[in-house]
């Protein structure tokens, strides 16, 4: 019971290189997809790009839950139910999704036009949030981390995803 592995949160990353206009399209396809407000994500310091510190450079939204597990079983048909095994690390995987319409389901829209995004994807035991508290003493054993090998058998059996 102590050693199942669950989706902590999945995060949609859209990267919009500091254009406003792609941001708005960005924000509606976040509230079309899943129904949730996207929070703006911005530059933390000058680059040599042109974008300004404190700029708006793309949208992100967080998904935990039985909302995460859904749609994370819909946006897999994106990639056609296939990973790499250099997507897939110790506890969390990612991947992107060219154009949304891929996913399962999902229509294109003329005021969104053609964006893609990224899927992370964080997976979690039962005590994990004892590693995150401050005091000295709270640890958790390096045999309930979550190996590499773990993440691809989570993710054969629940989700029957191939890994190449």
């Amino acid at each position: 019971m102590m050693r199942e592995i669950k989706i902590d949160k999945v995060v949609l990353n859209f990267g919009c290189g500091g254009d406003l206009n792609e941001i708005e399209r960005a924000k509606k396809l976040v509230e079309y997809l899943t129904g949730r407000k996207a929070v703006t994500t911005l530059s933390r310091k000058r680059s040599t790009f042109g974008i300004a510190r404190n700029k708006s450079v793309g949208v992100k939204v967080t998904l935990r839950k039985k909302e995460a597990e859904d749609f994370l079983k819909k946006a897999f048909t994106a990639v056609n139910n296939t990973l790499s095994r250099n997507q897939i690390n110790d506890g969390y995987f990612s991947f992107g999704v060219k154009e949304y319409i891929d996913i399962a389901g999902i229509k294109y829209r003329h005021d969104i036009g053609m964006l893609g995004f990224d899927v992370c994807v964080n997976l979690k035991r039962p005590g994990y949030r004892v590693k995150l508290r401050k005091i000295k003493r709270s640890k958790i054993g390096k045999n309930h981390l979550i190996t590499k090998e773990e993440t691809i058998n989570f993710l054969k059996t629940k989700f029957n995803i191939n890994v190449e």
